[in-house]
């Protein structure tokens, strides 16, 4: 029978315990699972089997909790998560029996993320929307939205319904022989510069707005970046780039808020043209990776757009427009 404070509407397994108020209808609480007073959770929700719910928990709605997973006190659960069995909330960096922090660090999983069985997740990251944390992952930094994350320390492998761009071989052409070729993100295109060669060495050259599209009013050069850290993660309102690898490579990521695209630069003679209002990040550097950005506006720190929910906000807001 369900306790008295849980809801009627509430699917409670008679060996389960439920001693919270806040429970969505339609919620299923499998066997032996206990919900301390004060928890909040969503409707629709599949809790099963050995789950703990402790009382500052907060879980949205359509969440899958599969068995033998505790959810400590400050972990915030968004909507259409799954979490796999046997995942690990840690909940304390500095565990001592005699220390009992001020204040519990809040944890967050966004929306539509997945966490695979056995993943380890340390208390006060934010795993961002639709990520995908591998089985037996140990998570030590946030996650960014769409991410794809595995091994230990986790690191990115991909991003969720990414299409991978074709790498073009370093003697090919474009498509079609064309020195310009159009990717699935709508407005961005990759483009073939020329190159020179003779017994002095090579040269690549590019001119604006021949080969550039727009003239750039400032530039800036990453290089030293470590293979395991992302830079970019942002939109532009206005602002134009145009992006060239001169040594190494690296992987970088388009996404207008309805296609997204990878795509490796590994040579000058490549350009990738970013139009405004595209989510863009660039991983995977090579350790002699060196990256030169060629930007239309000079710095604006209101132009930039550095939360992926409010990106696509604002994407779909421009497309109805």
């Amino acid at each position: 029978m369900p306790s008295p404070r849980t809801p009627s509407n509430v699917v409670l397994h008679p060996q389960a315990l439920c001693e919270s108020s806040s429970v969505g209808e339609n919620t299923r609480i499998a066997a032996f699972a206990h919900v301390l007073s004060g928890a909040t959770i969503g409707k629709d929700c599949n809790i099963r089997d050995h789950v703990f719910i402790d009382s500052d928990v907060v879980i949205g709605d359509r969440v899958t909790i599969n068995c033998g997973v505790q959810l400590w006190n400050g972990l915030r659960v968004a909507d259409d998560v799954f979490i796999g069995p046997n995942v690990t909330f840690a909940n304390d960096r500095d565990p001592k029996t005699s220390h009992h922090p001020a204040k519990v660090q809040e944890t967050y999983i966004g929306r539509d993320a997945s966490i695979g069985g056995g993943a380890l997740i340390l208390p006060g990251l934010r795993i961002g929307a639709r990520a995908l944390v591998g089985p037996g992952a140990v998570v030590t930094h946030d996650v960014p939205p769409r991410a794809v994350v595995s091994g230990n320390p986790a690191r990115i492998t991909g991003y969720v319904d990414t299409k991978r761009g074709v790498r073009v071989p370093a003697k090919a052409a474009m498509a079609d022989e064309a020195d310009v070729r159009e990717t699935s993100v709508n407005g961005v295109t990759l483009h073939r510069l020329p190159v020179f060669e003779d017994l002095r060495g090579s040269l690549s050259v590019g001119e604006f707005p021949q080969q550039v599209p727009f003239v750039p009013k400032r530039y800036f050069v990453c290089f030293d970046v470590p293979g395991k850290d992302v830079r970019g993660e942002h939109a532009h309102r206005s602002c134009h780039q145009f992006l060239v690898c001169l040594r190494g490579s690296l992987s970088v990521v388009v996404d207008d808020g309805r296609s997204s695209e990878e795509i490796v630069l590994d040579r000058p003679s490549l350009g990738l043209y970013v139009p405004p209002m595209i989510w863009a990040l660039q991983y995977q550097y090579s350790a002699d990776g060196l990256l030169l950005v060629f930007a239309s506006d000079v710095y604006d720190p209101a132009d930039y757009i550095r939360d992926y929910d409010e990106f696509l906000l604002a994407a779909r807001r421009a497309a109805s427009a």
